[in-house]
């Protein structure tokens, strides 16, 4: 699959995290194997978990870790739909991700480009290949609506 399509799926997923009850922020990621192969796909569950953690990349690359039975996913590329947070961008690191594709960047809490760059932090003993930009608007377009519709409420 291309990066394009694999921020399709990603896309889906936040969709589906904005249409359950509760609602959550839609974000979606993707974690694909160095062959292409999709290890795991997950949207955000803050919400519906009532947990802090419950991001859509935690949740990706817990389930490919599951699926691959190791923490290290060297050489494995991990597709979102906004740029991680600091805690999503220092367990992308730990996990030793080779290349991050962002759709849109999130200027107030990013940290893989934005506020901070720990994804490319070099006093840390790994770094990601980041892509950025991918369907940026279409991904955009989905956080705006949502909170627009939120403040409508």
């Amino acid at each position: 699959m291309t990066d394009d399509e694999l921020m399709g799926l990603a896309l889906d997923e936040a969709r589906a995290a904005a249409a359950r009850e509760p609602a959550d922020v839609p974000i979606g990621a993707v974690v694909v194997a160095p062959d292409g192969t999709v290890l795991a796909t997950a949207g955000n569950r803050r919400e519906a978990d009532e947990d802090p953690t419950a991001h859509a990349e935690i949740l990706a690359l817990r389930r490919a870790a599951q699926v691959t039975g190791r923490w290290n996913l060297t050489d494995c590329t991990l597709v979102v739909t906004l740029e991680p947070c600091t805690m999503c961008a220092g367990a992308i690191v730990l996990a030793r991700i080779r290349r991050l594709v962002v759709g849109a960047p999130d200027p107030k809490a990013g940290a893989a480009g934005s506020l901070y760059d720990l994804v490319r932090e070099p006093r840390l003993n790994h770094r990601v290949e980041l892509v950025t930009g991918l369907r940026e608007q279409e991904c955009g377009d989905l956080l705006r609506e949502f909170f627009r519709a939120r403040r409508r409420r």
